[in-house]
């Protein structure tokens, strides 16, 4: 800025001088300041061609930019739509959501959705339309509407089979044929835009953009929009496609798997009892549901009625329909007509009772129970057809599927394996039955037999010991009396000798020193009384043993209770005393007042033995194992009871303070030859003896109570009276 000025100033002052002489310095600086002057236009003209440059620039930047934006904005859009698209996999919801967000981001009048069919006609599947009060007739454009171009039809979806899109801004300056104009015009289509939709290598259908109202100017990022959104509609087709197909494999092995887990549940069944009702009634449940039928039963066919009467005898039914359970059929028309093809193996499969050319006698029964179309698959055992199993619809006639009737199929075999099993089952079980009843008369024979021969030799003992030893011993029993009175006279007539004669010989008071004449004297009646107690034992021990085995009273007669059990404790007195591995064993009576009670002494007396030696047994195992402090104890109560319809009783309870037994073992206890008894120490016959003799012989109760650690107690009761 500065310099042009000054140039002008010098130039003004020259122009005041007409003439002047120019110093060289003037003009040297005139020259300076040309070179500046010039360079300052050089500046200026390079300034304004930046701030030119500059401005360009800016402009560029700015379209590019809103170019970019654009481009972002339609992409995001695109992303949008594809995201929103790609939230459900299921068809109709990809339509709807497609046409919505694409209509509303173009800001079109409408957006459908086209579909090809076989030969190239098709139909709209998908539509959404702006509300446009100025628009008349556009409903007769949307879904389920059928639009059939001959041009496509012709050309098997002509351009658009070469992935082309076809925008049209306006019908009238297309040139198109007056048939296709008018199609348009009915529909109130000017403009529109097309983008084929491609499922993999296939063509599937179209994407359109409508205007109604007025011609539209599509721009390039619009037409390419609807172009992207066609081909992601086709990505999302072709997944919703996939996962249709991946559904329904699922279905199918679920509907497999559910079909082998009924099977693996028939079979479990089988396998867990042969229980029929149970096999039955899990069968058709089970196949109801997994074919979702209204009904399946299994049907048997009655004996000796050559296939034409039988019965339901297990069902599964829907409660809108009649149950068939439990009903007993005759159809002669089965019998004569069906039945044997149904022992061939047949299956029938109706899909139409009524369209399968049935006899009407054999229409009427399946009408009864309101059938429309049912698969009856025959159920054998062996060689003979026992039943049939009937898989009934109801409500409307049904198209069996093969895998159902194979499915039905596998089911019946297993059914058929069940029931020929179940008859073997039943056949095996008659067979133990019996084996196990002849075991157990075996069993109650051989008991019998060793009771019978303990008995007998109990009985021998007990005649040889009171031959052998009673008669001795009522021989010396009878003397002592004798050699007591012997012996009082003799020492009363020495008493007399002491008395008179004063002088005694020498040798005579010598003799008597030494062997203790006064000892002799004093002890000798004290000795006679104690032989004559003892003999007197020995003949109440021989007694008890005669009144223990009751060898003379073999009937049932009134027996005191109590003088058995005290004789069988006399008999057992060696084995109650202290031992060195341990102290006696204490007994403690709490004898009630009872009457005589009608019973075999001899088998009752048998029976206290068994279960006061087990109880001492007990008792002598626990004595090395326990303090000292501990007593070993049997405790006997009797008590006045009533026993079943109030029949008066009496109880006999005998416990000890052992080391008590298992529950295991007491469910075993009174069974022949169970025994915990080392080999050598026990039979296992005692308390089963004991148990026939209480329960069968007398008609009385005999259990045990025990708890380990706190001992055991055995329950005697039987009436007082035996009932005729």
């Amino acid at each position: 800025q500065k310099y042009p000025r000054l140039s002008f100033e010098v130039w003004r002052q020259s122009k005041k001088a007409q003439a002047r002489k120019w110093t060289l310095a003037e003009i040297e600086l005139a020259r300076e300041i040309g070179k500046q002057f010039a360079s300052a236009i050089q500046q200026y003209i390079l300034y304004q061609q930046i701030q030119n440059f500059n401005a360009n620039l800016e402009k560029q930047v700015q379209q590019r930019t809103q170019q970019l934006k654009q481009a972002t904005e339609q992409q995001q859009a695109v992303f949008g739509v594809i995201t929103k698209i790609r939230e459900s996999l299921e068809a109709k919801t990809i339509f709807q959501t497609t046409t919505k967000e694409a209509c509303e981001l173009l800001q079109a009048e409408r957006v459908s959705v086209y579909r090809f069919d076989s030969d190239w006609g098709g139909e709209f599947v998908g539509d959404f339309e702006t509300i446009n009060p100025n628009i008349s007739n556009i409903s007769k454009l949307g879904v389920n509407l059928v639009w059939n171009d001959t041009y496509l039809q012709d050309t098997q979806g002509g351009r658009y089979r070469y992935n082309e899109t076809f925008a049209v801004d306006d019908i009238y300056q297309m040139g198109f044929e007056k048939c296709h104009l008018e199609n348009l015009e009915y529909y109130q289509i000017r403009a529109f835009i097309l983008a084929p939709i491609f499922v993999g290598d296939k063509l599937w259908g179209l994407l359109a953009a409508y205007q109604h109202t007025k011609p539209r100017h599509w721009q390039t990022y619009e037409i390419n929009f609807l172009t992207q959104i066609a081909v992601q509609l086709g990505v999302a087709l072709q997944q919703a496609e996939l996962l249709a197909q991946t559904r329904q494999q699922a279905l199918h092995l679920q509907q497999s798997a559910e079909q082998q887990r009924i099977l693996f549940e028939v079979v479990a069944k089988m396998r867990e009892s042969l229980d029929l009702d149970n096999i039955f009634a899990a069968s058709v449940r089970e196949v109801r549901r997994s074919l979702n039928a209204d009904r399946v039963g299994i049907f048997h066919f009655a004996c000796d009625s050559n296939l034409n009467d039988g019965e339901f005898v297990s069902e599964d039914v829907l409660p809108d329909f009649p149950s068939a359970l439990g009903a007993k059929i005759h159809d002669h028309c089965f019998g004569e007509q069906y039945a044997i093809h149904y022992a061939q193996g047949r299956i029938q499969a109706v899909a139409d009772i009524y369209n399968a050319g049935l006899q009407d006698c054999h229409l009427q029964v399946l009408a009864k129970f309101q059938i429309k179309a049912n698969l009856v698959v025959p159920l054998s055992k062996g060689d003979q057809l026992w039943g049939l199993l009937c898989i009934h619809q109801c409500s409307q006639p049904r198209q069996w599927q093969p895998s159902e009737i194979q499915f039905t199929t596998q089911v019946a075999a297993q059914l058929s394996v069940a029931i020929e099993q179940a008859d073997l089952l039943t056949q095996t079980r008659l067979q133990a039955e019996q084996l196990a009843q002849a075991l157990h008369d075996l069993q109650q024979m051989q008991t019998q037999l060793i009771q019978s021969e303990k008995m007998s030799s109990l009985g021998q003992l007990v005649a040889g010991v009171a031959h052998e030893i009673n008669n001795p011993v009522n021989f010396i029993h009878g003397n002592l009396n004798y050699v007591n009175d012997y012996a009082r006279d003799l020492l009363n007539m020495l008493a007399l000798y002491q008395q008179h004669c004063h002088e005694i010989n020498p040798e005579i008071r010598e003799r008597a020193e030494e062997i203790d004449l006064d000892f002799i004297i004093d002890d000798l009646p004290k000795m006679l009384t104690s032989m004559q107690i003892g003999t007197e034992r020995i003949r109440q021990i021989v007694l008890s043993l005669r009144n223990f085995s009751r060898l003379d009273q073999a009937d049932m007669k009134p027996v005191d209770i109590h003088e058995g059990i005290d004789n069988t404790l006399l008999i057992l007195q060696y084995r109650l005393k202290a031992k060195p591995e341990g102290c006696a064993i204490q007994v403690i009576k709490q004898y009630s007042d009872l009457p005589l009670v009608e019973c075999y002494a001899g088998q009752m007396n048998q029976v206290f033995m068994n279960v006061l030696s087990n109880a001492i047994d007990a008792l002598e195992q626990q004595r090395q194992s326990i303090s000292e402090t501990h007593i070993p104890t049997i405790t006997i109560r009797t008590t006045v009871g009533k026993i079943y319809d109030n029949i008066p009783s009496v109880v006999i309870r005998i416990a000890d303070n052992g080391p008590g037994i298992s529950q295991e073992t007491i469910n075993r206890i009174f069974d022949p030859f169970f025994t915990t008894k080392p080999v050598g120490k026990g039979t296992g016959l005692g308390l089963s003896i004991s148990y026939q003799i209480i329960v069968d012989k007398h008609g009385g109760v005999f259990k045990c109570d025990s708890r380990p650690g706190l001992g055991t107690e055995f329950w005697i009761e039987i009436p007082m009276r035996q009932q005729e």
